[in-house]
């Protein structure tokens, strides 16, 4: 088990990944062949999603349960006067959801047809440099909402098909 982080320790990584995800066009050396993706937990096992759709990462907030939608929506949250969908990533997956902790957090981005949505997570890890060669294809029953597998040395982090996610009513 590692230890509890500080909370200035702990805000000091959430700062870093904040500004990784937002200087994510600035960087000039990125070759076309690498990808960034932000990894996040889901009950423990690591996803992502690429780091251009990211618009922000926000601490859990209160999610206003909204009726007669997909089970999926956990609610929407209010961003600066934009009212933001927030699909539960626990439901979404078919996991049991949890009471939100310090880690949770709340991942607004861009479908590719422009809406704006967010996915609820356990927590951010990091931002992952990856080569089109780490890439796997996925089969099974994850397939419908994980498009693929990025192989980082002994373990796998699963990526996820955002726009597949995000079209609850599909």
């Amino acid at each position: 088990m590692s230890e509890e982080m500080t909370p200035a320790a702990e805000s000091s990584e959430w700062d870093e990944l904040a500004r990784a995800a937002a200087d994510r066009g600035q960087e000039t050396d990125v070759s076309d062949d690498i990808q960034q993706l932000l990894a996040f937990d889901v009950a423990g096992t690591p996803y992502a999603i690429p780091v251009e759709r990211v618009t922000e990462i926000v601490r859990m907030r209160p999610i206003t349960p909204v009726p007669h939608v997909s089970e999926f929506v956990r609610g929407v949250i209010s961003l600066r006067g934009e009212i933001i969908e927030v699909v539960d990533m626990r439901r979404r997956l078919g996991i049991d959801p949890i009471e939100p902790t310090r880690r949770t957090r709340i991942i607004v981005a861009r479908s590719h047809s422009g809406e704006v949505a967010a996915i609820l997570v356990d927590a951010v890890r990091e931002v992952l440099r990856v080569t089109s060669e780490e890439f796997r294809p996925v089969s099974g029953s994850e397939s419908s909402v994980v498009e693929s597998l990025c192989s980082r040395g002994d373990r796998f982090v699963s990526v996820i098909a955002l726009d597949r996610v995000l079209a609850i009513d599909a």
